[in-house]
């Protein structure tokens, strides 16, 4: 283990992270908010510190392999979000550590849960850096490290695979800076047009930025309690509906249409599947909920909306889902766990991996009926690679593995089994908004410290996909 390259990337990461929280100073000075100036002035300063002292001398030994990448990622996001917590504390607007950091574990991880029960009541300042979160995790602030070094060194690799979200990472070109430099200008572009197009539908300038970094994120923070249906307009709605929806497929695919290779981009079974999951559920829901609402068309505005949030994990919401009947609950369920597109900003368990799962328990029943066919799990009509079959597999199994236990944990707090597991499945797929007390109309600060922590590590375990935060805790236990 090269434990001297891990805190050279961590401070790099470090330092990233400390010249941001410098956005939410001048949006303090811009509302008249002086006192935020040490909220977010003494975390800037502890983190720019730490961050200078890890990168004061680049070691010489600078290889990086799959260990290193992995504890890297994971040892840097528990630190940022450590650090990113204290501006609540030190303002006031979330005295209790504990729930500061679920509230910015939640961010980073682009959860979306909150422990706040009125928003509206924090700064301007707050709350940005709230939402801010959201844009820095979903595409990772590794990424954005890579993107900005010169770096052209392959093992770089490492570093990407530990974040970035799906069963298999690839470079878009031989080098991974560039790669990360194509990601990130995608990602930036996305995010201003969805802030000029919710500007033209009346949002004033200062939501729009908050509420499209969100989006970005498929996060789901928003300045008001009631989320997006504070605004109540169908234009505003369907925009960023469109947009989680946009940021919840491959970024490769964006890639494959600026260079005009669109046959890779439309051809894509796994892109396929996502938007025809959502054309189905859609319609399914709405025929569900139909009773419900004013007409076919206002049944259809609040359901795609939230088919849209729910599977890309973004958490917004136009209505209580808690209030639909008992399959139209079920169903959002059903999304949670199916999540978005690998290499997306979304979280789940990602659409191709589910896809290979049900593939591959195919393939065994069709080798129980005839053992002397010879079939393989194929993607895109190539075949799929046996380690990447085999990984979606453990995964698999180590995700309900860990989301049982947790499960137990929280019951410890005297929920129910079916209010724990709603709480667990939430976080671990990072949604941000359960089923019953833990719906889109509730919040999560009722649980008690131990529960709060036990759900912050599933935030992360569900953003980081697992295997980062083991091998961290593998490479202590070597050490």
């Amino acid at each position: 283990m090269n434990y001297r390259m891990v805190s050279y990337i961590m401070g790099q990461i470090l330092k990233v992270v400390g010249l941001f929280m410098l956005l939410p100073i001048l949006v303090g000075f811009i509302y008249g908010e002086q006192h935020v100036v040490a909220s977010f002035g003494i975390p800037f300063l502890i983190t720019m510190a730490v961050g200078v002292f890890f990168t004061i001398k680049k070691p010489k030994d600078n290889s990086i392999f799959s260990m290193e990448g992995f504890v890297s990622v994971a040892a840097s996001w528990i630190t940022m979000s450590a650090i990113g917590a204290l501006p609540f504390v030190i303002s006031g607007e979330i005295p209790k550590y504990t729930d500061a950091l679920f509230e910015t574990v939640s961010g980073f991880t682009t959860t979306g849960a909150t422990i706040l029960s009125d928003v509206e009541a924090m700064s301007k300042s707050c709350l940005f850096w709230r939402a801010f979160t959201h844009w820095m995790g979903g595409m990772g602030v590794l990424m954005f490290v890579l993107a900005i070094m010169s770096s052209n060194d392959s093992r770089t690799m490492h570093m990407m695979r530990a974040e970035c979200a799906g069963p298999k990472v690839g470079r878009l070109v031989s080098k991974s800076s560039f790669s990360a430099r194509i990601l990130y200008g995608i990602y930036i572009t996305l995010t201003v047009s969805e802030a000029i197009l919710l500007m033209f539908g009346g949002m004033p300038l200062y939501d729009a930025i908050v509420h499209a970094c969100s989006s970005a994120g498929t996060g789901g923070f928003s300045l008001w309690g009631d989320s997006i249906a504070h605004y109540n307009s169908t234009y505003i709605e369907m925009v960023i509906a469109i947009f989680i929806i946009l940021f919840g497929v491959n970024f490769n695919l964006y890639y494959y249409i600026l260079i005009r290779k669109f046959s890779l981009a439309f051809k894509n079974e796994e892109v396929r599947t996502y938007f025809g999951v959502i054309i189905l559920a859609t319609a399914v829901i709405t025929a569900n909920v139909y009773h419900m609402y004013n007409g076919f068309g206002d049944t259809l505005r609040h359901t795609f909306f939230m088919v849209a949030s729910t599977i890309t994990s973004a958490g917004f919401s136009t209505t209580d889902t808690g209030q639909w009947p008992v399959f139209s609950q079920t169903l959002l369920l059903v999304l949670m766990f199916i999540g978005s597109c690998a290499g997306s900003t979304g979280g789940g368990m990602k659409v191709s991996r589910i896809m290979i799962l049900i593939k591959t328990g195919i393939k065994e029943l069709k080798y129980i009926v005839n053992p002397r066919a010879v079939t393989s799990v194929k993607m895109d009509g190539k075949p799929v690679e046996k380690d990447v079959v085999r990984g979606a597999s453990n995964y698999f199994i180590l995700f309900m593995m860990l989301l049982a236990i947790s499960v137990l944990l929280v019951t410890l707090n005297g929920f129910t089994i079916e209010e724990s597991a709603s709480a667990v499945i939430t976080c671990m797929n990072n949604i941000g908004f359960g089923v019953g007390r833990f719906g889109p109309a509730g919040n999560l600060g009722g649980l008690n410290a131990f529960s709060k922590i036990v759900l912050c590590f599933d935030m992360l375990l569900g953003r980081l996909e697992i295997y980062p935060l083991i091998m961290l805790f593998a490479a202590k236990n070597r050490g």
